[in-house]
């Protein structure tokens, strides 16, 4: 492999670690890219947080961890929550990367998001009145995953993560955007209802070198729902990236 050939750390987004993003990474190994894909803080039941975190924790993290690794010029995929950590650590340590991934990410507040999690927080509150009664544990997650379609909070086990997460949605990235210099791709979902389809174009027109990449017939999990077309958007891109570098 090319010494600058760079390599590539995946951010996952909010939830139990599943290893979700393993189809894309042995996708992008194969091509001889070396891929780290490290469980998030506090979403891994070996990691723990003591305390409630911010995002600007989370960057922290990733920072310690790619000089941990000796991670030098890489390219930071971030998917959802992920994609807020690696909003903001591109803005803060431009140096560090070659480029910039943002799949289906989170971080552009607006009144939609502030007002479903301000449902899901009241719903959360009135459901832990609850708790007494057998079969609660079961019913919550039924009704959170098959009524409301949303498992953020059944993944909250305890206080630290809950506010954590209230930590994390608060923050509104969009003024960091325009901040970014770092060669970006935008890939996302045509039938994201999570982070919706306007949300990257908001991306796209704040971010100076960026382009965007929609995959039609998949949702906000593109890793998911499509792993070969994932993969391969993103080889073309750091592809590009690496060629314009050994020019």
């Amino acid at each position: 492999m090319p010494e600058n050939k760079p390599s590539i750390l995946i951010l996952h987004g909010w939830g139990r670690f599943t290893g979700s993003w393993n189809p894309v990474k042995e996708e992008l190994e194969k091509e001889g890219y070396r891929v780290f894909y490290p469980p998030l803080p506090g979403l891994d039941e070996n990691q723990p947080l003591e305390k409630p975190w911010t995002i600007d924790d989370y960057v922290q993290w990733n920072k310690d961890y790619a000089e941990k690794n000796q991670l030098d010029r890489f390219c930071l995929v971030g998917h959802s929550f992920g994609g807020r950590i690696a909003i903001k650590f591109a803005q803060r340590y431009p140096e560090k990367l070659s480029g910039l991934i943002l799949v289906s990410a989170a971080g552009i507040r607006n009144e939609r998001t502030a007002r479903r999690y301000a449902r899901l927080a009241r719903i959360a509150q009135a459901f832990g009145k609850l708790s007494f009664l057998p079969g609660y544990q079961l019913g919550r997650k039924v009704f959170y995953r098959l009524i409301l379609r949303q498992t953020n909070y059944v993944s909250l086990k305890n206080e630290v993560m809950k506010k954590t997460l209230g930590n994390v949605v608060e923050e509104d990235l969009t003024p960091y955007l325009a901040q970014i210099k770092t060669s970006t791709l935008i890939l996302w979902g045509a039938d994201d209802r999570t982070t919706p389809l306007t949300d990257a174009r908001l991306m796209t027109a704040r971010l100076p070198n960026c382009r965007l990449e929609i995959i039609a017939g998949v949702g906000h999990k593109p890793h998911q729902e499509s792993p070969e077309k994932t993969a391969q958007k993103i080889l073309d891109f750091i592809k590009t990236l690496w060629r314009s570098s050994s020019s």
